[in-house]
């Protein structure tokens, strides 16, 4: 069996992304607000802090916080993908189970990256708040419900045009 490396570091901000098996579905999207609810329990019992996130409809990526001391994010993760799979199977969403006796709702794994500086969290938190252009759903950030970057446009940290003028020109500075 593969071990996986993870970071171990108490009270460390890292970026996630975590996908559904089944890459053509729509479910975090319709059904967003088991996945808020969700993610709101999973606070309560083991809190951190939610810097960014934007919920597309087959992944999402967050950033976020642990608590100080606290460096089991593995356990939140358990915790929200049971949680919600869960809260569907208990409003009637038929989930199907596979050879392992697990559901086949979200992939097993997860994508995670410690944030090193605030250099790479600037970056994250922008790639999460432009990700649903990137994706073809929306032609402006701004667009977009399931996104922290309202948030962001609320606290006078963005404005509502952020992204076009940015990304173009990143794009051409790496050639895309």
């Amino acid at each position: 069996m593969v071990q996986y490396r993870r970071s171990q570091t108490p009270g460390g901000t890292y970026f996630f992304t975590v996908n559904l098996r089944d890459r053509g579905s729509q479910y975090l999207v319709t059904h967003v607000n088991h996945l808020r609810n969700t993610f709101h329990n999973v606070q309560q019992q083991k809190p951190f802090k939610i810097i960014a996130v934007v919920i597309l409809p087959e992944h999402l990526h967050m950033v976020n916080t642990l608590a100080p001391g606290d460096n089991d994010y593995p356990g939140r993760w358990r915790a929200i993908k049971s949680g919600f799979t869960r809260s569907l199977a208990k409003d009637g969403m038929n989930i199907i189970k596979n050879e392992k006796g697990e559901y086949n709702l979200l992939q097993r794994r997860y994508w995670e990256h410690e944030i090193q500086d605030e250099l790479d969290m600037q970056r994250q938190v922008d790639y999460i708040h432009f990700n649903p252009v990137k994706h073809n759903h929306v032609k402006r950030v701004v667009d977009w419900p399931y996104s922290s970057f309202h948030r962001y446009v609320r606290l006078g940290v963005l404005r509502e045009d952020w992204g076009s003028e940015f990304f173009e020109k990143e794009a051409m500075t790496y050639g895309e």
